[in-house]
C-alpha cells in the first residue's frame, strides 16, 4: 500500500520533519505536487536543512526518492539545492529519480508571475514570484515544457516557449530586462545539465511496479489542504491539488492503493501571503506565536500570519482528505499561554455554521471560540506522553473529539528527536 502525508491548514505545518521521522518504515518516498516555493524544514544533529523540490526522505540511508509528474521544477533552483546538500555531505545521485512528465519552470515563467501580480494590484494573490502559477497555467493550457523534453530537440522547444512568453509579456506592457533574462537563462541551462545527471523515469510505471513488488511507499505533499486549487480559500490558493486525491494524479497511482492518510496540523494556525484567515490575531498573542514558533518562511523569509486553531477549516480538511491519523506540530509554541482558544464554528452574516463555507472572504465571518486552560509547562524536553501535563492532555482530547480522528504523533520542538508517538 501507499501512505500519504498531507498538510491540513494553509501550509508550513512541518511536513518535512514528519516525513524524515516516518521514513525508516518506508522504502520509497515520493513528492507528488507543488513547486520550489514549498520549504520543508528538517533539523537533526544540530543542523538545519530546507528542501524545496527534493523529497524529505533523502536524509535516511539508501531510500529511493521520486519527484513525481505533478511537481513543477526550476532547474536553476534544483541545482542550487543539490549543491547545498552535496556540500553538507548528502550525495543524491542514484537515490533520486525524476518523472519525465514533471513540468519545467522557465525563466520567463517568473516574469509572467511578476506581470500577473502587478496587473492584479490590490487584489494580488501574494505569490512567491517563482513562476509556479504560470507553469501550471501552461500545463493545463497544453503548452508546457516537461522534463522528458530535455531528451529530444530541447533547445528548439525551449525557444518556442520563450518567444510565446515574451509575446505575452509585451501584450501586457511588461518591460523585460534582456541582460537579466540572458543571465537567468545561463544559470537555468546549467541547472538543466545538473538535471541530466539524474535518472529520468516514467514514474507511473516505476511507482506501480514498486507497489506490485510489495514495497512500502510514503507520498509527500507540499503546501496545505486549504491552499488546494479546488477546495482551498480560492482564489488565494496554490496552483495544484494539495489534497489526498492529488497523490493519485501526481504519481499515476489508483485510489485503492492508498492506505493511511497522515494529516499534519499545528496546535495553532498560520498563513503566508494574502487571503482570508478568520482566526488571525493582530495583538501581542499573535506576535508571541510568531516569535515562539519562528514563523517566518523557510524559503521566502516572509513573516507568517498567526492565530488560534481553526477547527471549522480543520474538520473540512480531515473530511476532504480522508485522514486516518493526525499529527500535531509545534505544541511547544503554546507552552506559555494561560488560556488556549479554539475556533469551533463561524458566524457568517449572523448565521452560525460548523461547515466551511463557499467563500470566507465575503461578508462578515466571526470565529466562535471555546476556551481551554493552558498548560504553562516547557514540553520541549519531554520524551513520552506520560510526561504531558493534564491541561495538555485535555487539549488533545478536545481536538480528537472535535475532529473524530486520533492524534498519533505530537511534536514538541523542531528536532527529529522532539517527536512523541502516542497510543
Amino acid at each position: 500500500m501507499m501512505d500519504v502525508l498531507l498538510g491540513l491548514q494553509w501550509g508550513d505545518e512541518g511536513k518535512g520533519k514528519v516525513v524524515d521521522v516516518l521514513t525508516p518504515d518506508y522504502e520509497l518516498i515520493c513528492r507528488f505536487q507543488g513547486g520550489p516555493n514549498a520549504g520543508h524544514t528538517l533539523e537533526f544533529e544540530n543542523k538545519k536543512y530546507v528542501l524545496r523540490s527534493i523529497p524529505s526522505g533523502i536524509f535516511q540511508g539508501d531510500k529511493v526518492n521520486v519527484i513525481g509528474n505533478g511537481v513543477v521544477l526550476d532547474p536553476a533552483l534544483f541545482q542550487a539545492e543539490i549543491e547545498q546538500l552535496a556540500a553538507s555531505g548528502h550525495q543524491l545521485t542514484g537515490r533520486l529519480k525524476i518523472s519525465r512528465k514533471a513540468h519545467l519552470i522557465l525563466p520567463t515563467h517568473r516574469l509572467l508571475d511578476a506581470a500577473n501580480e502587478a496587473a492584479k494590484g490590490a487584489g494580488k494573490i501574494g505569490t512567491t514570484g517563482k513562476g509556479i502559477g504560470p507553469t501550471y497555467t501552461d500545463k493545463t493550457g497544453r503548452n508546457g515544457l516537461r522534463v522528458g523534453d530535455i531528451e529530444c530537440n530541447f533547445q528548439e522547444k525551449y525557444e518556442a516557449h520563450k518567444q510565446r512568453h515574451l509575446s505575452m509579456l509585451s501584450q501586457m506592457g511588461f518591460s523585460v530586462d534582456a541582460a537579466k533574462l540572458a543571465e537567468d537563462e545561463k544559470t537555468w541551462f546549467e541547472g538543466v545539465e545538473c538535471l541530466k545527471t539524474f535518472e529520468f523515469i516514467d514514474s507511473e510505471h516505476f511507482v506501480n511496479k514498486q507497489l506490485q513488488a510489495g514495497k512500502k511507499i510514503l507520498c509527500e505533499g507540499a503546501q496545505g489542504t486549504m491552499l488546494d486549487i479546488d477546495f482551498g480559500s480560492y482564489p488565494f490558493v496554490t496552483s495544484s491539488n494539495t489534497i489526498c486525491a492529488g497523490a493519485c494524479t501526481g504519481l499515476g497511482v489508483a485510489p485503492n492503493r492508498i492506505g493511511k492518510v497522515y494529516g499534519i496540523f499545528k496546535a495553532y494556525c498560520t498563513r503566508v501571503g494574502s487571503g482570508p484567515f478568520p482566526t488571525e490575531l493582530f495583538d501581542e498573542t499573535g506576535q508571541a506565536m510568531r516569535d515562539n514558533g519562528h514563523e517566518y518562511g523557510s524559503v521566502t523569509g516572509r513573516p507568517r500570519r498567526c492565530g488560534w486553531i481553526d477547527l471549522v477549516a480543520l474538520r473540512y480538511a480531515v473530511m476532504i482528505d480522508g485522514v486516518t491519523d493526525l499529527i500535531m506540530m509545534k505544541s511547544d509554541v503554546l507552552d506559555q499561554f494561560e488560556t488556549i482558544k479554539a475556533c469551533v464554528a463561524y458566524k457568517v452574516n449572523g448565521v452560525v455554521t460548523e461547515d466551511f463555507p463557499y467563500d470566507i472572504d465575503e461578508g462578515e465571518v466571526e470565529p466562535i471560540y471555546t476556551e481551554l486552560p493552558g498548560w504553562q509547562t516547557d514540553m520541549t524536553h519531554m520524551k513520552s506522553e506520560d510526561e504531558f501535563p493534564e491541561e495538555f492532555n485535555q487539549y488533545l482530547s478536545f481536538l480528537e473529539d472535535e475532529l473524530g480522528v486520533r492524534i498519533k504523533i505530537v511534536s514538541v520542538g523542531p528536532d527529529r528527536e522532539q517527536t512523541i508517538q502516542r497510543y
